[in-house]
């Protein structure tokens, strides 16, 4: 079913402005997923190979949650070495796992926590996928996703004492981590429109679904159905709705809140400032950020692993003439990187 789906979604892609197709990097991110999408259905995609290259971020060390072989041959020594010092190699196993660093993130998103919208309080990440790496902390479940998410929305709630989070709109949101923080907690009162590529949107689709409803989160043949694709409308219909780049162009309303967490620094910058003169179009209220501050890796030699122009900090404000910066943070909310990149927060509010 859901391959079947992801080559009608591809067969559309094909007759659409290149603005609103995969770019250089995700060009062969797809095609990865597709072909692990085929080969191993949907089921665990949060355990599968190109879904960890890609979209399921974990805190193990780069490439060995696709490595398993050399992450095992490590621990087998740190084992062997640690064995009569269990102390030792209690900590030894929580640095090499990842969970010292999950367990600091969650310090800071707890410290950071406060009782007001979007409510987070109550959040526990569900198995849905099958994830390779999930922590538990006080009896709730956590990601590196989530995490990540649940930081960069305290950072938010720091610098603005009352967030509307009525409508909600992401580009690229993986499988789906904002959609269930969101969502999960009646409270926020949410609609949440997530807009992505196939097949990437084909997982949060699933993962959305499988934890609110079929009835609740509307899909892409669901939205392309539908002659009025207004955020009033969709909003009395579904919770949430997960629909492909070039729908964008026919959603009209006014939006509260835009979310984008690293995967605009995987674009080239003419796709992004289409992107966001859609959401200046949706009028909307505040724009949170997540990006490398320096830009991402320039692609040499044909490799697909970099983008063709990065995009750094400053060119946000170029992309948001309408919108004036007022709070940017790496520590403690994003995250630099033990080469010396900074993972960066930007946080806009659409000018008066």
């Amino acid at each position: 079913m859901w391959t079947e789906q992801a080559q009608v979604i591809i067969d559309d892609m094909k007759k659409v402005d290149e603005h609103y197709q995969p770019t250089h990097f995700w060009q062969h991110g797809a095609m990865t997923l597709q072909a692990e999408l085929e080969s191993k259905g949907i089921e665990q995609f949060r355990s599968l190979k190109g879904a960890l290259s890609f979209f399921v971020p974990t805190y193990l060390f780069h490439g060995w949650a696709t490595q398993p072989e050399k992450y095992q041959r490590v621990l087998e020594v740190c084992q062997g070495e640690l064995d009569s010092d269990k102390k030792s190699y209690l900590s030894t196993m929580e640095f090499l796992t990842g969970e010292m660093h999950a367990k600091s993130d969650y310090r800071v998103y707890k410290a950071s926590e406060c009782e007001r919208e979007p409510f987070t309080s109550q959040f526990s990440e569900s198995t849905v996928g099958s994830p390779l790496e999930q922590f538990e902390f006080e009896g709730r479940k956590f990601s590196r996703s989530s995490l990540n998410y649940l930081l960069g929305l305290n950072f938010l709630k720091q610098e603005l004492k009352n967030v509307p989070v009525k409508t909600v709109l992401e580009i690229g949101g993986g499988f789906g981590s904002l959609g269930e923080i969101l969502l999960s907690d009646e409270r926020n009162e949410t609609f949440y429109m997530n807009v992505d590529i196939a097949p990437t949107c084909l997982f949060s689709t699933y993962y959305l679904q499988t934890n609110f409803g079929k009835n609740k989160i509307a899909d892409y043949q669901t939205a392309k159905s539908l002659s009025d694709l207004s955020l009033t409308n969709l909003s009395n219909l579904y919770q949430g709705a997960v629909i492909c780049p070039w729908q964008l162009p026919d959603v009209k309303g006014e939006l509260d809140l835009f979310i984008n967490f690293i995967s605009f620094q995987e674009m080239e910058p003419e796709i992004v400032a289409n992107y966001l003169g859609h959401v200046a179009r949706l009028n909307c209220q505040y724009v949170l950020l997540r990006n490398l501050r320096e830009g991402k890796q320039l692609a040499t030699d044909g490799s697909h692993a970099g983008v063709k122009k990065p995009i750094t900090s400053e060119d946000y404000d170029t992309f948001l003439p309408d919108y004036e910066l007022i709070a940017t943070n790496v520590t403690p909310f994003g995250f630099e990187t033990i080469d010396g990149f900074n993972s960066e927060l930007r946080l806009y509010k659409l000018k008066k």
